[in-house]
């Protein structure tokens, strides 16, 4: 018998040179969801919990590239503002710029908000059905 710093997890039987290994139902879990990619080349199916994760994945990213967009659009906006002012000497248009800018980056958020509820709502319905006993 074979000891591991985990504990006793190998056996060994003279007799017949075999070697049984145990894991603890994690790990189980876990070396059963690998193998499954594996298993005869073919793509396993998803299992419910992955497919539902998947779909609030997307919502969330959706939601996520939206604001992202505009924060950074609008940043960029901000600055070009900036430089009309500091760099062409144009305040008046600079500041214009500016200002819409900033409140672009400030509507960033609520978009974002909208975004994911508008999302939600789209994947709600199969989400409650994969969920469903």
């Amino acid at each position: 018998m074979a000891h591991t710093p985990e504990g006793d997890r190998f056996i060994m039987d003279k007799n017949e040179n075999t070697v049984s290994i145990t894991y603890s139902a994690e790990e189980q879990r876990e070396l059963d969801a690998i193998r499954s990619k594996y298993k005869n080349g073919d793509k396993a199916q998803p299992t419910r919990l992955e497919q539902i994760k998947k779909l609030d994945a997307r919502v969330e990213s959706r939601a996520m590239v939206a604001g992202l967009s505009a924060g950074i659009l609008s940043t960029l906006v901000m600055g070009g503002g900036m430089s009309m002012t500091l760099s062409l000497g144009r305040p008046v248009l600079g500041i214009l710029v500016g200002v819409a800018g900033l409140l672009g980056m400030i509507a960033a958020w609520p978009l974002y908000q909208k975004v994911l509820k508008k999302e939600r709502e789209k994947a709600a319905p199969e989400i409650m059905r994969l969920s469903e006993d």
